[in-house]
């Protein structure tokens, strides 16, 4: 029977890891609702002899440290390797359309782009993820809350993928053993985020937020970095090589689902 080992069982490595215990697989986990703690060496190690399969979604550090393979890299040689990754490897493209023959590291994320590379240089299968949304994290709360923007930003552009998406995207690749390398796992139409913005209002039957410049919007840095870059993100790939169709193929389709 596989074995599913999972570094971080967050949010997304969450919906994963239901699809592969529906198709009957085994899985242990490390994270804060995980079995395993990352720290347990013994603990881990023995996990690992046991998976047949093992998917990160651990983000590099900030001083670049990749933690499981700096921690554990060694121990994953000849296992069913996985990884989650950024389409922020891919930095700003002035809006232009990017595949996985795209070059990276040429953005503001180059721990992001170093990690990618060393996952692909394992063997691995890596997906390289959009802005994720879905239950508990849309567009609704963040007008709800307050935080929704709309920026005076003229074409710009982001790409975005449901998280039932991606988990559907994974266990198609584990289930039937995809090539090693990197996916793109994001919707088919990429837009602007104050679109978005007021389609979430629209159905919720409230005035969207006002038209702001970046400085009057008062965003942190992190927030600014956001729209530092503008891109389109290509899902050929996965849709040929896995089989991939996204249940939610635009924002329309998601935030009707998640409404």
């Amino acid at each position: 029977m596989a074995h599913l080992l999972i570094f971080g069982l967050g949010y997304t490595a969450k919906r994963i890891a239901a699809r592969m215990e529906d198709a009957g697989w085994t899985v242990e986990a490390t994270g804060r609702d995980g079995s395993l703690d990352f720290a347990e060496a013994s603990a881990v190690a023995e996990a690992i002899g046991r998976a047949s399969h093992v998917l990160s979604s651990v983000p590099p550090a900030r001083d670049g440290a990749e933690p499981v393979l700096d921690t554990y890299g060694e121990q994953l040689a000849g296992k069913q390797l996985f990884y989650l990754s950024s389409t922020g490897v891919y930095g700003d493209t002035k809006g232009a359309w990017v595949d996985e023959s795209a070059p990276t590291g040429t953005g503001r994320r180059t721990a992001r782009a170093e990690a990618d590379q060393r996952w692909l240089d394992m063997g691995a299968r890596v997906f390289r993820l959009p802005g994720i949304y879905g239950p508990g994290r849309s567009a609704f709360e963040r007008v709800a809350s307050g935080k929704a923007h709309r920026i005076d930003l003229p074409g710009q552009v982001f790409s975005r993928v449901h998280v039932e998406d991606i988990a559907s995207g994974v266990a198609l690749a584990m289930l039937h053993d995809a090539p090693s390398g990197a996916y793109n796992l994001a919707d088919d139409l990429p837009t602007s985020q104050n679109r978005l913005i007021e389609h979430a209002c629209a159905l919720m039957g409230v005035e969207p937020p006002p038209l702001q410049s970046l400085d009057e919007a008062g965003l942190s840095e992190m927030a600014r970095g956001f729209y530092a870059e503008n891109r389109r993100v290509a899902n050929g790939k996965a849709k040929r090589v896995l089989g991939w169709q996204p249940r939610y193929p635009t924002y329309r389709e998601g935030l009707a689902a998640l409404l």
